[in-house]
């Protein structure tokens, strides 16, 4: 009885796993898997690139890790047709010696600019080899957005003569920068409390996208710190609720844009 018991989990366990939607992150994914998404349309592949930097005492290092990743999953379902590469997760951050920027904090993992460059430069010819005639970047940090830019000016410049192509679209970090920050005006948030870095605004996003990031016993001493510890802004006025509205507009404008770069040739 027991061996029928056990047998029988692991017929349903076994169905469960096979009829289960199949993830839109590539590294869930088996090759096989993957070839066959390609093959059913999903030609489209995001690289989400977000950094490992201080933000204060109370946001994780890898905030920008955690959002991008959820983020970048929510687009490719919206989108159909995409899957979502590994999170890039060392960027420029300033200089390592003498330190400059966030580098001045403890964990903040930095590297020059053209080896970001090269990298993500590799990895979009890397899928451009495997099929895949879409490559979208998408950034969490606004401090290398125009090296995204750059990335794709080259790759397209080579990339001319084939169906591939390569896209930056930066409607992902501007809507936090204006869409975002009237929302929460609207709200009656101002701007010392909205802050450039992990203040109100920061801080919302995060508990939306991942709370066990954020630590509710810091927020007080961040605020009352501020520059010293890293923040600008003031985050005691974070709340999930308000993050989530950042989130779907984040989703939104970018599956628009996405949609509307790659529209000429679809």
């Amino acid at each position: 009885m027991r061996l029928m018991l056990i047998a029988l989990s692991m017929f349903a366990w076994t169905a469960g796993a096979h009829a289960a939607t199949p993830s839109v992150f590539l590294e869930d994914l088996t090759w096989t898997e993957l070839r066959d998404a390609q093959l059913a349309g999903k030609t489209t592949v995001i690289i989400p690139v977000g950094g490992t930097e201080q933000s204060g005492p109370h946001l994780v290092l890898g905030k920008h890790n955690a959002r991008v990743k959820l983020l970048a999953g929510r687009i490719a379902e919206a989108l159909g047709n995409a899957v979502v590469a590994p999170v890039v997760a060392y960027v420029p951050e300033g200089n390592i010696t003498p330190p400059s920027g966030h580098m001045r904090f403890a964990g903040t993992i930095s590297i020059p600019d053209a080896t970001f460059k090269s990298l993500l430069d590799a990895s979009a010819r890397g899928f451009k080899q495997h099929g895949f005639t879409d490559v979208v970047l998408i950034g969490d940090h606004g401090g290398y957005q125009s090296l995204l830019k750059a990335v794709a000016s080259k790759l397209n410049q080579d990339w001319a003569a084939t169906p591939a192509r390569a896209h930056f679209i930066d409607a992902y970090y501007r809507v936090t920068q204006t869409v975002y920050v009237k929302a929460l005006q609207a709200k009656g948030l101002s701007d010392a409390q909205i802050g450039l870095h992990a203040g109100a605004a920061d801080t919302a996003l995060q508990l939306a996208a991942d709370p066990v990031g954020v630590r509710p016993d810091q927020l007080a001493l961040a605020a009352r710190e501020g520059p010293a510890l890293g923040v600008t802004g003031d985050p005691r006025a974070a709340s999930a609720a308000l993050g989530q509205a950042g989130l779907e507009l984040i989703v939104s404008h970018t599956v628009a844009a996405i949609r509307l770069a790659v529209a000429p040739r679809h």
